[in-house]
């Protein structure tokens, strides 16, 4: 009799451990905030309420040269929501209307943009990027802890130092958390995630979830949300061998013909625009994800400061502000208080 309860309450155990591995936490029901090139009030920081965020990712920006070792930031050219100074005020408006922060330094790579071709040659040049960097994460580690910040982002799509030099990142980790106390991520590009070796080290795997779903200018909802199949298998999986949650570091679609599927392919022109695509995908991808024991949520790509309407962020922009997308993501975002 003894026996067969014990084997009841394995049994029970591992069920549970499948169905709710990680607790009960509330989803990130987040967005990524658009650097403001000059200062801005508190009260614009509200117009993120709109569409029922607690969450929003700050982004100080740094430096680099492809092929350079140097990593620079806080530099007085850069925009005032880019500096360390407009970060900090940010992240107290944040706090004035009760939203919780990811700081999210992110690197751009002069002659590139994207750290995920970044490279170097030599060993040496390698040691003067990790001094750099280092002094780049944790310096940001101390704004975060001084002001209260929920969560850190030690990096973003750094796809070959991400897996070719794991010890680096561990000691980075190391010592982050000497100075922080919340919890840490890292954004790794959606085809990059399974080649990071140091998931254990940090609270959340972080990706930036772009990921191909399904082609065409007029998919519906049920066959973009089909797209997702394969993808949360393969998530599922990967959450469970880390026993980690996985945070959508970065999600989102734009506004245009095909921007469910590769969206570095989309013809950005205005003739392309598609707002209802958008607001299809993001139907879609919360009907697919918002059982997920594994999904932590994310922060949605992105929220412009001074929205007006026009100009270049309307068409086929990744911003879903005043366009049909904004009252589906408020919808499920409102399910998730």
């Amino acid at each position: 009799m003894r026996l067969s309860i014990v084997l009841l309450l394995l049994t029970l155990g591992v069920a549970a451990m499948v169905i709710i591995p990680y607790g009960k936490e509330e989803r990130i029901n987040g967005v990524s905030l658009v650097n403001p090139p000059r200062v801005i009030d508190a009260e614009e920081m509200g117009t993120v309420k709109r569409i029922n965020a607690e969450w929003v990712a700050v982004i100080p920006y740094a430096f680099s040269r492809a092929g350079k070792p140097n990593v620079s930031f806080d530099n007085s050219g850069q925009w005032w929501g880019e500096r360390k100074e407009g970060s900090c005020k940010l992240i107290e408006y944040a706090k004035s209307h009760n939203l919780k922060v990811m700081l999210k330094p992110h690197v751009w790579v002069m002659g590139e943009g994207w750290t995920g071709d970044y490279n170097l040659s030599a060993e040496t040049d390698w040691e003067i990027w990790e001094k750099d960097f280092s002094n780049y994460i944790m310096n940001y580690a101390q704004v975060a802890d001084s002001l209260g910040v929920e969560m850190l982002c030690i990096g973003t799509e750094y796809r070959i130092p991400a897996k070719e030099r794991p010890t680096f990142w561990r000691s980075l980790i190391t010592d982050v958390r000497e100075v922080y106390s919340g919890k840490l991520t890292y954004a790794s590009n959606w085809d990059n995630y399974e080649n990071i070796s140091w998931w254990d080290a940090v609270d959340y795997i972080g990706i930036d979830a772009y990921f191909p779903l399904v082609e065409g200018d007029h998919p519906t909802v049920s066959e973009i949300e089909e797209g997702w199949d394969p993808i949360k298998t393969e998530l599922a999986s990967f959450s469970q061998k880390w026993k980690k949650p996985i945070l959508f570091t970065e999600y989102g679609f734009q506004s245009a013909n095909g921007a469910a599927g590769k969206h570095w392919e989309l013809d950005k022109s205005s003739e392309n625009t598609n707002e209802q695509l958008q607001a299809d995908a993001y139907e879609a991808t919360y009907r697919a994800l918002i059982n997920e024991p594994w999904f932590a949520g994310g922060f949605l790509w992105k929220w412009h400061f001074t929205y007006t309407g026009g100009g270049r962020w309307r068409g086929t922009e990744w911003t879903p502000q005043n366009k049909p997308a904004e009252k589906v993501i408020a919808r499920w975002y409102g399910k998730n208080h």
